[in-house]
């Protein structure tokens, strides 16, 4: 299983040089590295000084692959995998006179495609690490939540279903109709079939990963401007939300305007310059040791024995945190991302007795 390393912050600090000095050291290392943007423009074939850049990964060096993700195709390629598990599952497949070729790109789809292809990249075994150079802000943040997000609307639209009377009238139902059409047997809940199940394991993986910091890492990039430095203030706090580990923070063009590193302790803080003419070999020495991400403070920490729950929230002040329980779990709301807490089973239910927000963490007791 590779490591999927990213990189947040403001537009126009350096993000995607820092990407590329990255998936350079890292294959310097003797890793297996793709470099996966999501920019289809020519700009990155300029940077690595490559004649062209495609959808399918290109060997660039020893250890080291480009791939461009264009959504478009993409999006065919995946249009077609749909169709195979329709053939699969359907006694009369009705998508099959839809090509793939001919279908136009809706807003959001770029994000889940993008996901998609990361999560088949991992799975084919061929990389240690995949970097991951896509828009570095909220929209990076929501692709790698989508799993958890996903995840809860699935079992919490399950449960609503299966307890209205509406589910209970129509699940007898709909069994002999699923037997009609289905190519497989169906029997019981409709969500405990094997293509909800393979769905279910498929997000269960996801949200894995992406709590992992062995497996999900970003770094913030930020210059010393003061909208740099607080546009990444707010993403580090942003990604807590999703559950993503920030491992540190790369300071581009720095110098000693930049006073301390108060602004985001206790992050490690790494100055570089991306000054890059055609010599890379500075900016990849000045980088980051990327191996030390899971030592970073993790996005939540449950203890049971205490019954408390703690969220690290930097970037946010008490203000722009709300918290509120209307359903079996806790929803906390910080800045534009919203969170609902998975809890173990001896606290999954219980009412809140206590929250409070000190020194970045939000600390909520049972």
């Amino acid at each position: 299983m590779a490591l999927i390393l990213t990189f947040l912050g403001k537009g126009g600090v350096g993000r995607t040089t820092i990407a590329i000095a990255a998936a350079k050291r890292l294959a310097s290392q003797g890793k297996r590295v793709l470099l996966a943007s999501q920019s289809p423009g020519p700009a990155l074939g300029i940077m690595l000084e490559a004649a062209s850049l495609g959808a399918d990964p290109q060997e660039l060096a020893a250890n080291f692959h480009v791939v461009q993700l264009h959504t478009a195709t993409l999006l065919e390629r995946s249009w077609d995998e749909l169709k195979n598990l329709e053939t699969q599952y359907l006694r009369t497949p009705f998508f099959k006179e839809v090509f793939g070729q001919e279908l136009g790109v809706l807003p959001g789809m770029d994000s889940a495609l993008a996901l998609n292809a990361l999560r088949e990249y991992d799975a084919s075994g061929k990389y240690d690490v995949i970097v991951y150079d896509g828009a570095g802000d909220q929209t990076t943040l929501r692709m790698l939540g989508m799993p958890e997000i996903f995840s809860w609307y699935l079992r919490r639209f399950r449960r609503v279903f299966a307890d209205s009377d509406l589910g209970k009238t129509v699940m007898p139902l709909l069994q002999p109709i699923a037997s009609t059409v289905l190519n497989v047997s169906w029997s019981g809940d409709m969500f405990d079939q094997p293509a909800a199940k393979q769905a279910n394991n498929m997000l269960e993986d996801g949200k894995a990963a992406v709590a992992n910091p062995n497996r999900v890492a970003a770094y913030l990039v930020t210059t010393p401007d003061e909208a740099a430095i607080v546009t990444a203030q707010y993403l580090w706090g942003a990604a807590q939300q999703v559950g993503v580990t920030v491992g540190g923070v790369i300071v581009n063009q720095a110098d000693s305007s930049l006073a301390s590193s108060a602004n985001f302790d206790p992050l490690p803080v790494t100055s570089v310059s991306t000054q890059v003419v055609k010599d890379w070999q500075p900016l990849v020495d000045a980088l980051p040791n990327f191996d030390q991400a899971p030592q970073a403070p993790h996005p939540i920490a449950i203890n049971v024995a205490e019954r408390k729950v703690s969220l690290f929230l930097p970037g946010f002040d008490r203000k722009q945190i709300k918290l509120t329980q209307y359903g079996p779990e806790i929803t906390v709301e910080a800045g534009d991302q919203r969170r609902n807490l998975a809890l173990p089973p001896e606290l999954s239910g219980k009412p809140v007795a206590g929250a409070k927000f000190q020194d970045g963490f939000l600390i909520i007791s049972f």
